[in-house]
């Protein structure tokens, strides 16, 4: 059994955009269905406590094991990507380690984008799939709910978020940049997902170019889309082929697992400017090699940097500062927690002692006042206790060698005890 025991350790496990590139990342992305499967095979192992992330940037698996390599296995069992593969690019992040990659993560400090937020809700939608499915505790549930707050606070307070700057916003910038005639040029967006829309937006606000067309498998979310943003054209699914063959630029943000965009797709030899925006690569390596084709992914999109970058670059310390004082409240809650079955168990003992000298001095004294024996006393057992949670508190402490102490002098149940630390 994996549980959220003394066996068990709370890893963080993945790969990212910072050893993988974006075809690499592919391999191990983990579809919603996938996602499923593994959490579903997880409680049914005995796991408790685990959630998976997936988005373009990263794919990573949080939870408790006797072993990393459980974790391993299974994000490698429900991806296309190899074990082999997986230990030349991933990370291991354990306990307090894997804490603190979960508050950055949660607060864009490890976003490919620096300060990009569309990862927290990302990470609330990953965490509430493993809730709906039974695969979180209550470490979990205090954890996640730590890194919002903290990003939360980091949003509001600092401004590591300012300005616009995402792989959509990229996407406009890099037409931007790179075209001189880009309101000139026929634009179709690919994929109405929520990447899709805000390419869309971004290509209203920052352009002038009134011959973007957008195309998505249900027309009827296109239909939808337009009424609220008459400056985009509403294509056919069905004439994907022909209405790709009159772009200059296609932008792919279908998010599917597999290649949307296939060489029979491209009946055109005029130059054809692609950025795909998706993960896995939507656009088949095959369309890649044509000729014809110049094309750009996740990750050469996140290499725009500009003042905003440099002016979120500032905002770190700060952040990094939020996140302490939250993740200190969390460790906090921990300790109090890791205590609870020793203070517990003591408490219990020493309530035992108490009821045996009552009952004891009623058969000795006359008119024996037993209420006022007992608010008294349970004033000395609070009393212990509270010095009992002081001294476990203090730094040199060791809590294992207190609570057998403890036990010893007051009888306390150590198997009931579970105070291994995390």
């Amino acid at each position: 059994m994996q549980t959220e025991t003394k066996n068990s350790n709370f890893y963080c496990i993945g790969v990212s955009y910072v050893k993988a590139d974006a075809h690499t990342r592919g391999k191990f992305s983990i579809s919603k269905e996938n996602q499923k499967l593994l959490l579903k095979e997880a409680k049914t192992t005995g796991f408790d406590g685990v959630f998976v992330l997936s988005t373009c940037n990263r794919t990573e698996i949080m939870g408790f094991a006797e072993h990393p390599f459980q974790l391993i296995s299974m994000i490698c069992k429900f991806s296309g990507g190899s074990v082999e593969e997986f230990a030349k690019i991933s990370y291991v992040k354990k306990n307090q380690e894997a804490i603190q990659h979960l508050f950055r993560t949660g607060t864009g400090l490890d976003s490919q984008i620096l300060g990009d937020y569309e990862i927290v809700g990302q990470l609330r939608q990953s965490f509430k799939m493993a809730k709906k499915l039974g695969t979180t505790n209550a470490y979990l549930e205090r954890l996640l709910n730590s890194v919002m707050q903290a990003s939360k606070r980091v949003k509001n307070e600092t401004k590591l978020s300012s300005g616009t700057t995402s792989v959509s916003y990229a996407a406009v910038q890099y037409i931007i940049n790179n075209l001189d005639d880009y309101n000139q040029k026929n634009i179709l967006v690919f994929g109405l997902g929520k990447m899709g829309k805000h390419t869309c937006k971004n290509l209203a606000e920052y352009t002038h170019n009134k011959q973007v067309s957008l195309i998505n498998r249900t027309e009827e979310k296109v239909e939808e889309f337009v009424k609220d943003h008459p400056s985009i054209k509403k294509a056919n699914y069905e004439d994907l082929t022909s209405e790709i063959a009159k772009a200059d630029v296609l932008i792919v943000s279908t998010g599917a697992d597999f290649p949307t965009v296939r060489k029979e797709h491209i009946s055109t030899n005029k130059n054809l400017l692609i950025l795909d925006l998706s993960m896995p690569e939507n656009v088949a390596e095959e369309v890649q090699e044509m000729s014809n084709i110049m094309l750009v992914n996740v990750d050469e999109l996140s290499k725009v940097t500009d003042e905003t970058l440099a002016l979120r670059q500032q905002e770190v310390p700060f952040a990094e500062a939020i996140i302490e004082t939250h993740k200190e409240e969390f460790n906090e809650w921990l300790n109090h927690r890791r205590f609870t079955p020793a203070i517990m168990a003591l408490k219990q003992s020493l309530e035992i002692i108490q009821q045996d000298e009552i009952n004891f001095h009623k058969k000795k004294i006359n008119n024996f006042d037993e209420a006022q024996a007992q608010a008294i006393t349970s004033r000395f057992i609070q009393k212990i206790t509270t010095q009992f949670v002081k001294h476990l508190k203090e730094e040199e402490t060791s809590v294992n060698q207190s609570i057998q102490v403890m036990a010893k002098v007051f009888g306390a149940n150590l198997e009931t005890i579970n105070a291994e630390d995390n």
